[in-house]
Order: structure tokens, then sequence, then C-alpha cells
């Protein structure tokens, strides 16, 4: 195969939108202004861009705008909700995302309990087990919208029912979901996102905080010049908060159309390979993201597939975030999936950008290079 690379892990290597850049572009260079800077139109030009992101991320999670803090991305989103915990009990899952679990451990070694449900087969938690592992103090439920590896989407709304009827805090890290189903904070009390998973820049993301919510008895993981309700300070990153906010005006308008087409293509894609003999596909395959598989290769590793494919086409064994740990998935691990079956997968995530054309492309690779790879 020649030409262009393919892009089938958008999670790690999804494009800004032209869009979303063009709207950014202007305040690198025209508008060079600090948001923090009150005395003059530069400052206010720069302030009034901020303020007007903050309500575009708003609007796409049924939000308000002061209930929007800007940060680096989700996991300083998630870090900052965590950290907060200081005593009693956190419930959380096995297969979350690193940045919730570690920091849990962080939290652990000052004397906070917390419980990791196990998942099923399909990597989804059993509610009456939730139910049951809540104590007197717990203190945070964290369960995320959906897995970064397999697109498992969990029961949000079951959860934030139980959450509501004990009072308990709830977060629900959404940074697989923006842009990619509708996503609403009614029943949610925290939700961190990252712009970089849908089609925003790297760099930059957002916590809501339900406005019930004391932000006051909150201490902030940065401090200094009190940004962001005092809970994030630093100089904002303008031309970055603008490309978040326009991905989320973006997402909003293009939604429903844009999954259908990219559920399309990921339905046409998981086909083919499944016509491999031994090949299935790890998690949900009902209650997941239009744009993920999670799919297995029998007598074969991923890692070889991804060496051996790695110059034509782009692809994933595990989160984006742990590529650097060679280890088995903790995900698959947890949903019950033999060590030969974890070894053997792949993690593929379409995008917007994707043709018909590139997954008729890369599944006929794909399927050469396995069939090679199986008869070594």
């Amino acid at each position: 195969m020649t030409g262009a690379p393919i892009y089938l892990d958008s999670n790690a290597t999804t494009a800004v939108d032209p869009e979303v850049l063009k709207a950014m572009l202007p305040y690198f260079t025209e508008r060079p202004g600090n948001a923090g800077s009150s005395g003059h139109s530069f400052g206010w030009e720069a302030e009034d861009a901020v303020e007007k992101a903050r309500e575009e991320v708003a609007s796409l999670i049924n939000a308000t705008g002061q209930e929007i803090i800007f940060t680096a991305g989700a996991t300083e989103s998630i870090n900052l909700v965590i950290s907060n915990v200081k005593s009693g009990h956190i419930v959380t899952v096995a297969t979350e995302h690193k940045a919730v679990l570690a920091a849990c451990e962080a939290v652990e070694s000052s004397g906070v309990r917390t419980t990791y449900l196990p998942v099923d087969q399909e990597g989804l938690i059993d509610l009456n087990l939730l139910q049951n592992s809540l104590e007197d103090d717990t203190s945070l439920i964290c369960v995320m919208f959906a897995n970064n590896e397999t697109g498992t989407i969990q029961d949000i709304k079951g959860i934030s029912d139980i959450a509501g009827e004990r009072q308990i805090p709830f977060m629900c890290d959404a940074t697989q979901a923006m842009g990619k189903v509708e996503v609403n904070v009614r029943g949610i009390d925290y939700l961190p996102c990252s712009a970089h998973k849908f089609y925003g820049p790297k760099g930059v993301g957002a916590l809501y905080i339900n406005n019930e919510i004391n932000t006051n008895s909150m201490s902030p993981i940065i401090h200094g010049g009190g940004q962001e309700q005092g809970l994030r300070s630093g100089t904002h990153n303008v031309p970055g908060i603008v490309g978040l906010g326009k991905t989320c005006v973006i997402g909003k308008e293009q939604l429903m159309a844009s999954n259908a087409r990219i559920r399309k293509m990921r339905d046409r894609l998981e086909n083919q390979l499944l016509n491999i003999p031994g090949t299935a596909v790890n998690g949900s395959t009902i209650s997941r993201l239009p744009n993920t598989c999670n799919i297995s290769f029998q007598g074969v590793e991923g890692q070889m597939i991804m060496e051996s494919l790695g110059k034509e086409i782009a692809l994933a064994t595990g989160s984006a975030c742990n590529a650097d740990l060679i280890e088995p998935s903790h995900v698959l691990k947890h949903m019950g999936l033999s060590p030969e079956r974890i070894l053997g997968s792949l993690r593929i995530s379409l995008g917007r950008f994707n043709t018909e054309e590139e997954i008729d492309l890369a599944c006929e690779r794909l399927t050469k290079v396995i069939t090679e790879l199986c008869l070594i």
C-alpha cells in the first residue's frame, strides 16, 4: 500500500478539524491578548473569546457556562476531583482509565478507601453491585461514560439515579463520549473531557462541576493567580480554549449525521475482519460508541500486527495514554478474556475524516498481514 497512512486510531491521531484551526489561528497572531489582562482591548478580546468558548462547551452537554472550568485536559480534571476526596470511600470500576485508577491510588495513601467494581464479559457493571458497594461515608462514585479501549457505554442514567438517591457526588469521565454520542450532565456532578478526542487541539480540556457543588471547599492542584474560580491558576490557553469551544459547536451540529456515517464504516470494517478465522469482537456490540471496535485475532499478537503495518496504518493495542507500558490491557483482563485473546487484540477507532476506500484498503492489508503472521 502506498500513500499517506490510514488512521484507525482516532483516540491518538485525530486531526484538528479545519474549521477549528481556522477559529484558533487569530488568537496566535492578530489577537494575542491575555484573558487576565483587564486594562486594554487585547485583554478584553481574549476574555470575551474564553467566555464564549465556555458557553459553547456548556451548550454541548446541557450545562451553564458558570459550571465549566478550563484545564489542560481530562487527566488534570480527573485529578482535581479525586484529589479533593480527603477521607471516606470512593467507588469506581476496575476498567477505568489509568488517570482515575492512579488518582485513586494516590488518595489511598492518605487513608481514603476505594472499591473497584468488576465488570462482566461485555465490560458493563452490575448496578445492584454498585448499590451494595456504597457505604455511609462513600464520598464519590467514579464511572466513565464510555471505555477508551472497547467503547462500551455504561448505564449512566441508572448510575446517576443511584448516586442521586444516596446523595453521593458522581464523576463521569466523558472523554471518549464527547462529540460521539449525546452527553447530558443531568444527574452528574463532575464531568471531565479533552478537546483532542473530538477534533480539537491537544493540551486543553474542561471540567463540568454541578453548580450545587460548593467549589469554595475544593483545593486547587495548581496554585497561582486564582483563575477558573480559583481551581485552576495559570494564564489561559486562549487559542486552545477557542478550539475546544469551536469543536463543541461542530460536534453539536454534526453529531447525528457524522455518527451514522462512522458507525456504518465501523460495521463495514468489523464484518470484513470477522471473516478471518478465529476473530472475535471484545466488549458490548450493542451498548458502545459508534466509532470503536476492539477485536482479537487468533494465533497472532496485536503488537506484531502493529509493527508490521506501522508505516501504513495507525492502530493501537490499548490506551494511547498507556502506550509506553508493555503489559496486557487491564480492561480486557478484567473482562475475563484469556491471556492469548488479550495479546491478540487491537483497538480500532474511526473518525470523521476516514473514508470507505480507506476501510477496504485497511481490511485488505490487515487480512494479508495476519494470514502471513499466522503461518510463521
